[in-house]
């Protein structure tokens, strides 16, 4: 037992500008862990809340009055808490807010408070944070999902559909994953100079596109693949984040792009179709929120041809995950720390998806930082899949690069998880 002997919390910055909390927490017998909270853009509306100041600094979004919880009642009620009693230190947290979903401490105070404690104790311990986590079970390196081309709320909705991105799994290596995808990304932003359609990069690092149809996208993320010299379907593999929270409502879907308005079976359809046209391994929220029907139906239309991945349906939560999956919704959760708030309750949504059978992806969100926490709950927590954005921006490449680190230091012990990973029959698996 080593007792918490300070909690301080300090304004700092994330990728896009804006007002974050830091955490450092001290334990009695001198361990130090840190961390930073990160945020999204486009959010569930069950996720733990942001407490953010309103009035006219930095558009509404400092972060005062959630670093005054740190100081306050966050500081005073875990001083003198065993810091390796995670458990106990997470319900105090929820205790002290009275909320499920941080309303009142802040989310972002709460996961910054709840992810320092973990890295001070496995500090106490003398453990790498996956080390601390694994508890001495078996390992495997996550399976990159690399984003190429960023749209959505991410890119000024340019592009209806949020993130395309490419998955190897049938590299040999985590580092050969990444060295594939490194080529498809130089690819892609040739393909897009040389026509002329590159507006830069979104928040996640993915290129800026000009296209007429969200289509397009695909087209040319084939035409990258090959470009770099893979054969698609087989080196490389495509993902989408659909994010259809941000542009559907009572099983409608408006895309911006094309100015056409879809009913949730011509939705249905359009990606069906993409699936038979383009090696789509994996689609995540490829409905709204709102509409558990849309995503029954396309779940039973598809079978296990594709990855069907709930991030704004779940939001990270077990209670959540072990419906959809009664459900027969989605067979894989997208894991957000911040979106629960605590690590105590990001552990319990991990398990839920390992015990319905469901496949996880730990992942970094668009507002994010040097922080690379995530890195260890994926390895330690053996999530199998692992997505902070692009190959690009230093606060997505400190986490490729970490987890590289990590790769290399484990070696045979943690082989990578390849085919493995997800939850569907393929070639290979």
């Amino acid at each position: 037992m080593v007792d918490i002997a300070s909690v301080v919390g300090r304004r700092v910055w994330d990728s896009r500008a804006r007002p974050t909390v830091e955490v450092d927490v001290e334990l009695a017998d001198g361990a130090h862990g840190r961390a930073i909270a990160p945020a999204g853009a486009s959010m569930g509306s069950g996720e733990a809340a942001d407490l953010r100041d309103g009035g006219l600094a930095f558009g509404g979004l400092d972060v005062r009055k959630a670093l005054a919880s740190v100081a306050g009642p966050i500081a005073s009620a875990l001083k003198g808490m065993d810091a390796a009693d995670q458990a106990s230190v997470d319900a105090t947290l929820l205790r002290l807010d009275g909320t499920a979903q941080f309303k009142h401490l802040g989310g972002n105070a709460a996961i910054a408070t709840s992810l320092a404690v973990l890295r001070a104790s496995a500090v106490s311990a003398s453990l790498p944070l996956h080390a601390y986590l694994s508890e001495g079970r078996p390992v495997r390196i996550p399976v990159p999902e690399i984003q190429i081309l960023g749209g959505g709320a991410h890119a000024g909705r340019r592009v209806d559909i949020q993130d395309f991105l490419v998955v190897c799994p049938s590299a040999r290596s985590f580092a050969e994953a990444l060295d594939r995808t490194a080529e498809v990304y130089r690819a892609a932003g040739k393909l897009l100079r040389d026509s002329g359609r590159l507006h830069g990069v979104a928040d996640e690092g993915g290129f800026w596109p000009a296209f007429s149809t969200n289509e397009e996208g695909l087209e040319l993320l084939l035409r990258a693949i090959e470009g770099a010299g893979y054969t698609p379907g087989d080196d490389v593999h495509i993902a989408l984040d659909v994010a259809a929270s941000d542009f559907g409502r009572d099983g409608r879907y408006k895309l911006g792009l094309e100015g056409r308005e879809l009913d949730r079976d011509a939705m249905a359809e359009m990606l069906l179709g993409w699936l038979d046209r383009f090696p789509i391994l994996s689609i995540e929220d490829p409905f709204a929120e709102d509409d558990p029907e849309g995503f029954r139906r396309f779940a039973k239309a598809v079978g296990s041809r594709v990855q069907i991945v709930g991030d704004d349906l779940l939001v990270t939560d077990a209670d959540r995950i072990r419906h959809a999956a009664r459900e027969g919704l989605v067979n894989c959760a997208l894991i957000k720390p911040n979106q629960i708030g605590t690590v105590t309750g990001t552990k319990a949504a991990i398990d839920a998806a390992r015990a319905t059978g469901m496949a996880a992806i730990v992942s970094a969100r668009s507002g994010e930082t040097e922080d690379t926490a995530i890195v260890d709950l994926a390895v330690g927590w053996d999530a199998g899949q692992f997505k902070v954005g692009s190959i690009a921006r230093g606060e997505r490449t400190a986490k490729w690069n970490e987890m590289l680190r990590v790769e290399e230091a484990l070696g045979a012990a943690a082989p990578y998880a390849g085919w493995g990973a997800f939850p569907m029959t393929k070639k290979g698996s």
